[in-house]
């Protein structure tokens, strides 16, 4: 049988990279234009109603959601690929806490259908749905809010594969892993908090300044590793990956 080839960690980067890119834009529009400019959660009636009004750039906002989420799939993919030679073990745990995320984004995007759903009943002219318009849509929050727990700890491997590498950014590292640590304590604080409303503008702060910070970083970094401007991570010399962890011997092998 032929030996399978490995991904190179350059095209694994500039995946990486471009998804990155593509994701804060998207993210842009969905969160701030579409949903943002929707739901009130004190306002049942008005987050009906302008959602009513609002239709269609509510839609081009869950599209938005629907193409971040498919996005989702090939960053891990591609930050599997990047960061194998690194720690392959690891490397993997983290691309499953980021399905796990992605995952957990795709089930979301059910309650903002429900939502439109609603709003186009009949009876929602009279207000009857508008509770349950505003469910669906704090429904959606939540569940993605529950998925970002396991982004924060993906974020969190990713910073610590940084720090096992000999030639990657250690500052970054650290970055995301503070980023990452953010996110997993304001899921928490979510369910832990019974009045989390009060305290959600310092929770935002602590989860967006970190996390936008890291996360631009990164995407930085791997467009110059595409780019041939920075070199591909690799396992620190001294260490003893075994034959799995290095791609010149699964190539030998045919793994």
């Amino acid at each position: 049988m032929p030996a399978q080839t490995l991904t190179h960690p350059r095209t694994a980067a500039r995946w990486a990279g471009l998804g990155y890119l593509a994701i804060f834009v998207l993210a842009i529009f969905a969160n701030f234009l579409a949903l943002g400019a929707v739901l009130d959660p004190t306002d049942a009636t008005g987050t009906a109603s302008r959602l009513a009004e609002s239709q269609p750039t509510f839609r081009l906002g869950t599209l938005a959601f629907l193409v971040i989420f498919l996005l989702d799939f090939v960053i891990a993919w591609a930050l599997y690929a990047l960061f194998r030679p690194v720690h392959a073990d690891l490397a993997l745990l983290a691309a499953w806490f980021r399905l796990g995320y992605t995952v957990m984004l795709g089930v979301a995007l059910v309650f903002l259908h429900v939502a439109v759903l609603l709003v186009g009943d009949s009876a929602a002219a009279a207000g009857a749905t508008d509770p349950q318009v505003l469910l669906a849509l704090q429904a959606f929050d939540f569940t993605w809010v529950a998925g970002l727990a396991a982004f924060g700890i993906h974020l969190v491997l990713v910073g610590r594969l940084l720090l096992l590498a000999s030639n990657a950014p250690r500052l970054l590292g650290w970055l995301l892993i503070t980023a990452g640590t953010a996110y997993t304590v304001d899921t928490v604080a979510h369910i832990a908090l019974a009045n989390y409303g009060t305290y959600s503008n310092v929770f935002l702060a602590i989860v967006a300044v970190p996390s936008v910070i890291a996360e631009l970083t990164l995407t930085i970094w791997l467009l110059l590793v595409a780019a041939g401007r920075r070199r591909p991570p690799v396992r620190v010399t001294g260490s003893s990956p075994d034959a799995h962890d290095r791609p010149e011997v699964a190539l030998a092998h045919g793994h």
